[in-house]
C-alpha cells in the first residue's frame, strides 16, 4: 500500500505525464489503485492464516484495528472512484462536489497506511527482539527505526507533492466535449470548457468588429464620392 498507493497519488503530479491524455492517466490511476487493493487483500488473508496456524489472537492490537480500517475505507474509496470518476455516467455537478472529498480521503488513507506500517514494525521489534531486547538498541532495532524515519519522510514528500498547486496537472487547452450515455454534454475539464467558450466569444467579437470597420469604410467612401 505504501509504495503502490503513493504512485497512484502522484501519477497526476509528474510533469512528464502532463502530455498524456487525461483519460489515459485516469486508467493508470485506477489500475495502480486496483493493484494496491489486490495486494492488500492478499496480505490480510496471509496475516489471518498465519495467526490461525500459530494460534495467535486476531485483531487485538491497535496496529490491526487501524490497518483493517484503512483497508475497508480504501475499498470504499476505490469503488466510489470507479463509479463516479472513471465511468461516464455521473453528472458533472456530482463529480465537482465529490472531487475534494475524494482527494482528501485518499490522502488521509495514505497517511493512515504510513501510521499502520510504523506501528507494525514497532510491534514486530518488541515481539522478536528478546536477547538483546529492543530497549538495548541492537543493530536490528537501529536499522528498523531508520526505516521508520524514511517512511515518515517519504510520506511527507508525497503529501507535499499532492498539496502544492505548482505540482497540479494543468487543464487541457483543447479538451473535447464528451456526451455520457443518456446524459447531457460534458467537458472533460471544466476549465478547458470555460476557456474554449471565452475564446469563441472573443473570436466572434473580433469578427463583428472587423465587419463593422469595413462597413464604416464603405460608408465613408460612398460619402466622399457623393460629395465629389
Amino acid at each position: 500500500l505504501v509504495s503502490v498507493l503513493s504512485s497512484a497519488i502522484i501519477v497526476y503530479r509528474l510533469p512528464w505525464t502532463w502530455k498524456c491524455s487525461k483519460l489515459l492517466m485516469k486508467f493508470i490511476h485506477a489500475g495502480l489503485n486496483t493493484i494496491a487493493m489486490i495486494l492488500a487483500i492478499v496480505s490480510m488473508v496471509a496475516v489471518f492464516e498465519y495467526h490461525n496456524a500459530r494460534n495467535i489472537p486476531n485483531m487485538y492490537s491497535l496496529h490491526s484495528w487501524i490497518g483493517l480500517t484503512a483497508v475497508i475505507f480504501y475499498s470504499l474509496q476505490l469503488f466510489l472512484g470507479f463509479a463516479v470518476f472513471l465511468l461516464p455516467f455521473a453528472p458533472v455537478p456530482l463529480r465537482a462536489a465529490l472531487m475534494p472529498i475524494h482527494v482528501y480521503s485518499g490522502l488521509t488513507i495514505f497517511a493512515t497506511v504510513i501510521a499502520t506500517a510504523l506501528m507494525g514494525i514497532t510491534e514486530k521489534l518488541i515481539f522478536s527482539l528478546k536477547n538483546p531486547a529492543y530497549s538495548a538498541s541492537p543493530p536490528e532495532a537501529t536499522f528498523v527505526n531508520c526505516l521508520g524515519l524514511l517512511l515518515v519522510i517519504f510520506g511527507a514528500l508525497i503529501l507535499w507533492m499532492a498539496s502544492r498547486p505548482h505540482w497540479k496537472r494543468p487543464p487541457e487547452k483543447n479538451a473535447k466535449v464528451l456526451r455520457p450515455i443518456g446524459g447531457t454534454p460534458e467537458g472533460t475539464e471544466a476549465e478547458s470548457t470555460m476557456a474554449d467558450g471565452s475564446n469563441a466569444d472573443k473570436s466572434d467579437l473580433r469578427i463583428n468588429s472587423e465587419a463593422a470597420r469595413k462597413q464604416n469604410l464603405k460608408l465613408d467612401e460612398a460619402g466622399q464620392r457623393s460629395t465629389m
